[in-house]
């Protein structure tokens, strides 16, 4: 909740209102595919698609919007946004300075939605809070054992991982991010950073002269047809002298930022992954504390990027990490990531240790995969990009923890020296800090994201993975990526599909329950939960585009790129055709729907703040 005492009396009526919206959600259900089918004849009903202004139920809603000033505001508290607001306050006691630091966070808790992580490179948080180990960091389980191999359907071929290749993980800690999260979250709030799970930012506001004002948060209170119910509410405006984005992969704000100001003007488009994940409790004879294991290979064919990994976590218990992860450029519409996953969990080398093994936790999430090449301009009037929002992944280490907290770090050292400069003199109302990106290209994050450009599109030729292989041993091991030259992407991840008519469907073992599971019961252990009732928030540009070119031309790709469910196509209660039925409660927040979109016709937007997955401290890899 807000503290009371921080905020104005209008501030504290709109939290409470708010919460006492939020108190009607139901408990976690997963929507299962013929149960939920609608009634309403749109598909889409969110106010982003159809304007409130316009529709007669609105007439005589009170719309006015409550505001409250801070000087800096932070979206997402994942550790880019907490790496910044700790920065800010540790700078702000060192100066003597008052400063207020406010960070709005859509999960209900601080942590509850980070899936991404898990072998985490300390080099950034030694450098943000020198005494972690003194203050109690979970960073309970340091590597002691890599292992890297080529799996073929039946055997394992083990590749020895040289000093100095991405694998070696000498010196990282296996942890569970969502601790970790939670962690740096306490830390925030010692320094007096003013923390706010719950609220989802969902609009950016701008000053007359185009700079960021700031941010407001949904509104709640509003039915599934989009009318407004008896408890609707307003969202609340934050305004700021700069706001922050670290959003996540993919952020919904940053996709309007980037077309606001043209920020991927001169840098190539992102190219992503989707990583699913398991939390597994096995047979202790078989716990390894401290063990990373990577693969590449089967099941994915040679020309379609991806990989695993498993990671034996030191955590009171026998527990193991493990996922898989499958580039989003891939061609074949008839591939499925989760069931790519499953059938990987049959593999001897993997089955083994998780026979006799009890699952009990999974998600789902998009990763960042453009590196170097797909970084776009981080400053603009009143606002900067932090951590995996604009995607500084190291995609051949599989690591982004420690450069998104770095990021969040040089800005916020940037911020402060602007925000406390009593002679600035500034030519736009949000303060434009260009300092943030020039600090970050003499960063070692700069440097580490330009030795590694050319290893993801190095996968891009006839060999494909053996051949992308093949030129990180030449030019990565050898030369450290100090070849003359930069390779491309291939371009969106949305343009990749084949049409379904020039693309082999895959067969797909049915799950034995044991091993490899159905989706539904898998996204019964995310945690999910959302509001039934309010607008779906995958929306559509236009509802008929579904059928009529991603089923006509691609046989439906997003039943299969969804890892939760929530896209499906039902017969017409006619029987006359076919209809695109979301299951939205059933979204784990992955954003693959959005990215991977042939049409590019999915919108995701922000659902009633503390919707979405549970994850508290489930979070495993990268």
């Amino acid at each position: 909740m807000f503290p009371a005492c921080r905020y104005s009396l209008q501030a504290r009526r709109c939290v409470g209102a708010l919460k006492a919206v939020q108190a009607e959600h139901v408990a976690p259900q997963v929507c299962s595919t013929r149960s939920s089918s609608s009634t309403l004849s749109r598909i889409t009903t969110h106010y982003s698609v159809y304007p409130r202004d316009k529709d007669p139920r609105w007439e005589g809603v009170e719309m006015e919007r409550f505001a409250d000033e801070a000087d800096v505001v932070i979206v997402g508290g994942g550790p880019a946004g907490l790496s910044a607001a700790i920065r800010l306050k540790q700078l702000a006691n060192q100066h003597e300075k008052e400063l207020r630091v406010c960070v709005v966070e859509k999960a209900s808790q601080i942590g509850a939605h980070t899936l991404s992580g898990a072998c985490l490179e300390p080099t950034a948080l030694s450098e943000l809070i020198p005494d972690w180990k003194e203050r109690g960091a979970p960073l309970n389980t340091p590597v002691t054992e890599d292992k890297f191999s080529i799996l073929t359907e039946k055997y394992r071929i083990p590749v020895p991982i040289l000093p100095g290749l991405p694998m070696n993980n000498h010196g990282n800690y296996l942890v569970r991010l969502g601790h970790f999260v939670r962690w740096l979250g306490e830390q925030a709030e010692e320094l007096g950073v003013e923390l706010y799970p719950g609220y989802a930012a969902s609009e950016v506001l701008f000053h007359e002269d185009g700079s960021v004002k700031g941010i407001a948060t949904n509104d709640v209170g509003i039915a599934k047809d989009g009318s407004p119910k008896d408890v609707f509410e307003r969202g609340m405006e934050l305004h700021a002298k700069v706001t922050l984005f670290g959003e996540g992969c993919h952020g919904h704000l940053a996709k309007q930022l980037y077309k606001q100001f043209n920020l991927r003007g001169n840098c190539e488009p992102q190219t992503y992954a989707i990583g699913l994940k398991e939390l597994w409790v096995i047979d202790e004879k078989k716990w390894c504390p401290g063990r990373t294991e990577h693969s590449v290979g089967w099941p994915l064919n040679r020309n379609t990027y991806g990989g695993s990994f498993l990671y034996h976590l030191n955590e009171g218990e026998p527990l193991v990490a493990l996922g898989f992860v499958v580039g989003l450029d891939y061609t074949n519409p008839y591939l499925s990531p989760f069931r790519e996953f499953q059938r990987w969990k049959h593999h001897p080398s993997i089955m083994s240790t998780l026979e006799g093994g009890n699952r009990i936790a999974y998600g789902a999430r998009a990763l960042n995969e453009g590196g170097f090449q797909s970084i776009p301009k981080l400053t603009f009037p009143g606002g900067m990009l932090i951590g995996c929002s604009p995607g500084f992944m190291n995609v051949p280490k599989i690591k982004g923890t420690h450069t998104a907290m770095k990021s969040g770090m040089l800005a916020a050292e940037s911020a402060f020296s602007k925000i406390t400069d009593e002679n600035l003199q500034s030519e736009t109302a949000g303060l434009y800090i260009p300092e943030y990106e020039e600090a970050f290209k003499k960063s070692w994050i700069w440097k580490e994201l330009y030795s590694v450009r050319n290893i993801r599109p190095s996968f891009h030729n006839y060999f494909g993975l053996y051949g992308g292989m093949v030129y990180t041993g030449i030019f990565y091991w050898i030369l450290r990526g100090k070849e003359p030259w930069t390779l491309k992407h291939n371009g969106l991840d949305a343009d990749q599909l084949k049409p379904a008519k020039d693309c082999t469907p895959i067969e797909y073992p049915k799950p034995d329950g044991k091993i490899s599971f159905d989706l539904l019961s898998s996204v019964a252990l995310s945690g999910t939960n959302h509001e039934h009732d309010q607008p779906p928030h995958l929306t559509l540009k236009d509802d008929s585009v579904p059928v009529a070119q991603n089923l006509a031309i691609y046989d439906g790709p997003e039943q299969r790129f969804c890892p939760a469910g929530v896209y499906e196509y039902v017969p017409l209660e006619t029987g006359d055709g076919m209809r695109l039925q979301i299951n939205a409660q059933n979204c784990v927040h992955c954003k693959t729907c959005d990215i991977k979109d042939p049409s590019q016709n999915i919108n995701w937007v922000v659902p009633e703040g503390s919707g979405g997955p549970a994850y508290n401290g489930f979070s495993m890899i990268v």
